[in-house]
């Protein structure tokens, strides 16, 4: 059966059972329909007294077009844990409207390892997106509206640098000019609009620990210059307690449940390339006060989420991870090792061991981090034993088990050993957690180091203005902060198309930005955008109803 047929024939239990399962109270739980629900927190006063659970991260090797299923295996795990008898919670991000009717498709799992109720996450869910789009363009109008009526703060037009979002890709969008028509609509400017995942409020959300924190760090987002370059922000023009009143309900953590009636937390969505990639520290938080285990995801290949999960997420709520899951299939690596994705289903050992390079890499990445390591094979049909035996032999070369897993077809079944694997890790390796650069690094050194260390350039480059702003922020007092590298997804490199694990290549910054309301540098390289556009042939098209009214093509 499609993802989607799957989905509708689960035996889905009313939501109240599921927050049972936590120990949730009624009174806490605020119901949108009969299968999702938020938590409102304020009816758990108890809750902070709860000792923390176990976290267990999940990454991936650097995605391809042959697919990896990250957010299929944190499902799997989470099911096979209580498979096992042991409490467990998976916490995911929502999913952002823009790949779903662009490239990618839905982002709740798959085959029987599925968040439900599918449509509904994939789709409006319970609101949230919609409000930080909405809390993010009310403060795009403020800016305008003040600079209409006087510009008391004496905003420099020029130097305005909060622009507009919307939640679908739409690249005839990336730059605009607003304003036109005459006195009575303002004055003219250039703008443009991002993805609204890529909104720095929706990085504010995510990292938030409650609403009093929210609205701090509403006020100090950037929106722009005077002439004398002295900085203007949010709560200069007194937009965040509006903003803050916007986002109320949507701060509060979502609750659904997997296709075996598991409890998971589904809460904002930044995207890993040109954001930290993290679903809210205030859902992960939750679910270790309600859970033994929690299982999380991040963005993208283990350079890109995993790096932000561990600098920038942990670093700022305190977490301290307990082991991490690194997802790799054969056909993924064997396209790493050169081959064309039409010839993946033939079995081809010596690309597959060319292709090992950039799993052994991102391990030994996650190694650095002083956390417990295993990797699980995410089997597909076409997998030969052979393959599977190349994998699981070099990764026991690195002091890492491999273990394959069949979740996608067998749900918690097929990733019973791997449960059993993370969970005697957990009970016999302690972590030795540690970040990858400390606070009072240079700026410029903590980019440095995050590239040649992580993602193995050997030469960083940018220009002088680049440093030159750097040193800015560093003088304003924010040279504290972490570094939020936005580059391709596909390759170590700046390279899409350079894939494996490159060496003696240069990775340029073209550009940085304040993100001070999320706490951390936003360092651009290579062509990443931050509005994208539809492909040729958009999931969209294929997308509707059927004669029954339900919802085809979404998955």
């Amino acid at each position: 059966m499609k993802d989607i047929e799957i989905a509708r024939a689960a035996d889905m239990k009313p939501i109240a059972r599921i927050a049972q399962h936590l120990k949730i109270p009624e009174d806490a739980l605020e119901p949108y329909g009969r299968f999702k629900a938020k938590v409102n927190l304020d009816e758990m006063p108890e809750l902070s007294s709860n000792p923390y659970g176990k976290l267990i991260l999940v990454t991936a090797v650097s995605p391809t077009p042959a697919g990896e299923g990250k957010t299929t295996t944190t499902v799997g795990l989470g099911d096979a844990l209580n498979r096992i008898g042991l409490k467990t919670t998976i916490c995911l991000r929502e999913p952002s409207l823009g790949p779903c009717f662009g490239m990618k498709g839905g982002a709740a799992g798959g085959g029987y390892a599925q968040v439900v109720p599918m449509e509904d996450i994939n789709l409006h869910f319970t609101g949230d997106l919609h409000a930080i789009t909405a809390a993010h363009n009310l403060l795009s109008a403020m800016i305008d509206n003040h600079i209409y009526w006087g510009n008391a703060e004496g905003i420099d037009q020029r130097r305005i640098v909060w622009r507009r979002v919307v939640d679908i890709n739409d690249r005839s969008l990336r730059s605009v000019t607003t304003g036109l028509g005459g006195v009575s609509n303002g004055f003219p400017s250039e703008s443009g609009f991002d993805i609204t995942v890529a909104s720095e409020v929706m990085a504010v959300l995510c990292l938030a620990e409650n609403l009093q924190d929210l609205q701090n760090r509403l006020g100090r987002l950037l929106i722009g210059y005077r002439k004398d370059k002295t900085p203007v922000y949010c709560r200069d023009i007194k937009a965040d307690g509006a903003m803050t009143a916007l986002l109320k309900d949507a701060f509060r953590p979502n609750l659904v449940q997997t296709l075996e009636n598991n409890p998971a937390f589904i809460h904002g969505g930044p995207f890993a390339n040109i954001a930290h990639g993290c679903n809210s520290v205030i859902a992960t938080k939750t679910a270790l006060r309600l859970s033994d285990y929690v299982v999380t995801e991040a963005g993208f290949g283990a350079d890109l989420g995993a790096e932000k999960f561990f600098n920038i997420k942990c670093r700022q709520a305190g977490l301290t991870p307990n082991a991490v899951v690194v997802v790799a299939t054969v056909r993924a690596l064997k396209m790493h090792g050169g081959v064309a994705k039409n010839d993946l289903t033939v079995e081809n050992i010596p690309a597959l061991e060319k292709g090992m390079s950039n799993l052994e890499r991102h391990v030994k990445n996650c190694q650095r981090y002083g956390v417990p390591v295993i990797v699980a094979i995410n089997r597909y049909g076409p997998d030969t034993d052979q393959e599977i035996d190349v994998i699981m032999t070099r990764m026991e070369k690195l002091g890492v088990k491999a273990v394959p897993c069949t979740h996608w077809a067998n749900g918690s079944a097929g990733t019973e050993e791997l449960a059993t694997s993370v969970s005697e890790i957990l009970q016999t390796t302690q972590s030795d957690f540690k970040h990858l650069y400390e606070d009072d690094l240079a700026l410029w050194k903590k980019i440095r180091r995050i590239c040649k260390k992580i993602y193995g350039a050997s030469k960083v480059t940018c220009e002088p203005a680049v440093k030159d702003q750097l040193k800015s922020y560093e003088e304003q007092g924010y040279g504290h902060l972490s570094v939020c590298m936005a580059k391709t997804p596909y390759s170590f490199s700046t390279d899409p198309a350079l894939l494996g694990a490159p060496s003696d290549y240069s990775i340029h910054v073209r550009a940085v930005r304040l993100s001070a309301g999320a706490g951390f540098i936003v360092a651009l390289t290579g062509d990443i955008m931050v509005m994208p556009g539809l492909p040729r042939h958009p999931a969209a098209e294929t997308i509707g109803l059927d004669e029954n009214s339900q919802i085809e093509g979404l998955f």
